[in-house]
């Protein structure tokens, strides 16, 4: 038995729920009051405590005749909707052929096509999840990774999971990700002494080594790219000495530095060769790294090629695959099974203004049952 299910409807529902990232609450009861009738057992659970949490998490199961189990992950949680918008940032509007609303593209219309999708697909094809945090776009760290936990307490492991992201370029279902590259911040500290200008031989100055140990890491190389990574890059995101006096030398000095990475490296290996690049300038130099995600890849394979198959029969694009672009949860989820990332055109996201064309939450709709029906019974 298929249910009819109006992505649009649902679209408007979810937008209309302020979900500010961490997500709780209303946003949270749409969703839910959605998959009950469709048969979805749903479990919400709540993580965490300031500063990054509380956030609420959703885990909702349809489990069907079919031996396998297919899983769609993705967030309720938004960017803060910034000022300048035309309208209500939280009040859907269609104008034209497009609907308006944070999150329209990021990815509440994500959410809701796969719903309708899931409605349109008979139960007896086989099992399917939501994997739905509300805070992706915040710390992730009371989110999918505490799904991930409460799954692995219930024996809870799908055979392949599709990340609702954006990740159309120019028009729906040009671009599926098949992998990311790793995040890691590291803050870098310098300590001096405190002195006079006029008297240097009492004071220890931290900025010629502070300046010598970036000079050194700018000139690193750490990869020239592969096959599906771009190389990575080293940037420097911020210099800070706090020193409102002109004739003062500082105390410290400190530079933030941000490593996206291809799958050639590890996190804990990049801050373990900064750390070495630092003490080599200065012995007492503090370094900290905090490790987003790993770099991942999923190759080729099954998953990539039915989604690009559904992209194709509904649309006859033929999918680009890539691992452009920032991270996205599928940095967690990759270690429990296959996962792509395959949603909504990008070009509105975290913008004023928001915006999804009305059609493609409709053609998405139909390439995500396309997924489902291939994934689930190998047709449609």
């Amino acid at each position: 038995m298929t249910m009819h299910f109006d992505p649009v409807e649902l679209a408007q529902e979810l937008i209309a729920a302020p979900s500010v990232t961490p997500a709780t609450g209303a946003v949270f009861d749409v969703l839910e009051a959605a998959l009950i009738p469709l048969g979805f057992t749903v479990e919400r659970f709540i993580d965490g405590i300031e500063p990054d949490g509380p956030v609420e998490n959703l885990l909702a199961v349809r489990t069907g005749s079919g031996p396998k189990h297919f899983g769609f992950a993705g967030h309720l949680d938004v960017v803060p909707p910034g000022v300048g918008w035309t309208g209500d940032a939280f009040a859907p509007e269609i104008r034209g052929d497009l609907l308006y609303g944070r999150g329209a593209v990021d990815m509440k219309g994500s959410i809701a096509a796969f719903v309708a999708a899931a409605a349109a697909t008979p139960v007896e094809a086989g099992t399917i999840s939501l994997i739905i945090t509300g805070d992706e776009e915040g710390p992730a760290i009371f989110g999918t990774r505490a799904l991930m936990v409460h799954m692995a307490g219930r024996g809870i492991v799908p055979d392949m999971i599709v990340v609702g992201e954006p990740t159309s370029v120019n028009r729906l279902g040009d671009m599926v990700k098949i992998g990311r590259r790793g995040s890691v911040n590291i803050w870098i500290d310098v300590p001096g002494t405190q002195g006079h200008v006029a008297y240097p031989h009492l004071a220890d100055n931290p900025i010629p080594k502070l300046v010598k140990i970036l000079a050194a890491i700018d000139a690193v190389v750490l990869d020239t790219g592969n096959d599906w990574f771009q190389p990575s890059n080293i940037e420097f995101t911020d210099i800070e000495v706090g020193n409102g006096a002109t004739n003062v030398i500082p105390a410290s000095a400190r530079a933030r530095l941000s490593i996206r990475f291809n799958d050639q490296h590890r996190g804990a290996d990049l801050v373990v060769m900064i750390e070495r690049i630092a003490h080599g300038v200065e012995p007492a130099a503090k370094v900290l790294g905090k490790i987003s995600g790993e770099a991942f890849l999923t190759p080729p394979g099954e998953l990539s090629g039915l989604v690009a198959e559904a992209i194709h029969a509904e649309t006859d694009v033929l999918a680009e695959m890539s691992t452009t672009g920032g991270t996205s949860d599928a940095r967690f989820l990759h270690a429990l099974c296959p996962v792509v990332e395959f949603g909504l055109t990008n070009a509105t996201m975290h913008k004023l203004d928001e915006a999804v064309a009305v059609a493609d939450l409709y053609k998405l709709t139909a390439i995500y049952r396309g997924v489902l029906m291939r994934a689930l019974v190998g047709r449609i």
